[in-house]
């Protein structure tokens, strides 16, 4: 079931991002009464609970969904916020930056690593071999160079009925990257092969722990996880930026990722 799908359908929210009202003094105790309430009234788990940049109105984060709600409770709104000076989509960048990593800690011998050029900047994604949108993610990829990129397999067998086999034959071929290309871009099948196991379970396990729901679901080598297809031209750009070593504090500014609609979601394939 998904959070809060009682409460309506999405609102889109068009404001210009604000500066975050300070904390007052009882504002934990305010959030806990909220937390509360929003749980006795819906069969969900609440996160988060968080000022949002719209004044008296508080950021509700469960599992990787986003709502707002007044500070009562008695009001609530399902949608995505957006800064329209940028046009970034400040939920989704919410939920992915909670939701970033330690990118080293990843299990890469459980993926399928394909070098290109002098492989120094990296990727990981998350990927169904029968999702539509991790095809076109990947026919995109193929103009981008100097890159290392980690595929973690991640069929979706409710949605695709095939994708678990699938994935088993590529994982199983001789070349695992040349497979995995040849089948997600021309549909062109791995030859029959077998092997005694794959990492298709635990890396089922892993994304349920990473809160990854959709696919393709990507983590730069910086940590920062990107949900969907990307435009390619954005891509380029972040993955310069996760490249660069990190600024001096004091020098930070925060970068903004906008999120893709162009995901399968996981929790639809249970």
């Amino acid at each position: 079931m998904k959070i809060f799908q009682a409460a309506g359908r999405g609102a889109l929210f068009l404001v210009a991002l604000g500066s975050m009202a300070p904390l007052h003094a009882d504002e934990e105790a305010m959030r806990d009464r909220l937390k509360q309430t929003l749980e006795a009234r819906f069969p969900i788990k609440v996160d988060v609970v968080q000022p949002s940049p719209l004044p008296g109105v508080y950021e509700v984060i469960s599992g990787h969904q986003i709502a707002y709600a007044d500070a009562t409770g008695d009001y609530l709104l399902v949608g995505r916020l957006m800064d329209t000076r940028t046009r970034h989509d400040l939920s989704a960048e919410h939920l992915d930056a909670r939701d970033s990593i330690d990118f080293h800690a990843l299990p890469f011998d459980k993926a399928i690593r394909i070098v290109k050029g002098n492989g120094a900047r990296e990727l990981a994604i998350f990927a169904d071999p029968d999702c539509p949108y991790c095809q076109q993610l990947e026919k995109d990829l193929r103009s981008v160079n100097d890159v290392t990129i980690f595929v973690f397999l991640l069929p979706l067998e409710r949605l695709h009925p095939n994708a678990t086999a699938h994935a088993h034959a590529i994982w199983c071929a001789p070349d695992r990257g040349m497979a995995w290309t040849d089948w997600v871009i021309d549909r062109k099948a791995p030859p029959a092969g077998n092997c005694a196991d794959d990492p298709i379970g635990g890396i089922e396990t892993l994304a349920r722990s990473l809160r990854i729901d959709a696919t393709p679901t990507l983590f730069l080598q910086n940590g920062h996880r990107i949900g969907g297809d990307v435009p390619l031209e954005q891509l380029e750009k972040l993955l310069g930026q996760a490249s660069l070593p990190p600024a001096p504090a004091a020098a930070q500014t925060p970068t903004a990722t906008v999120v893709s609609h162009g995901t399968e979601i996981i929790s639809a394939a249970r």
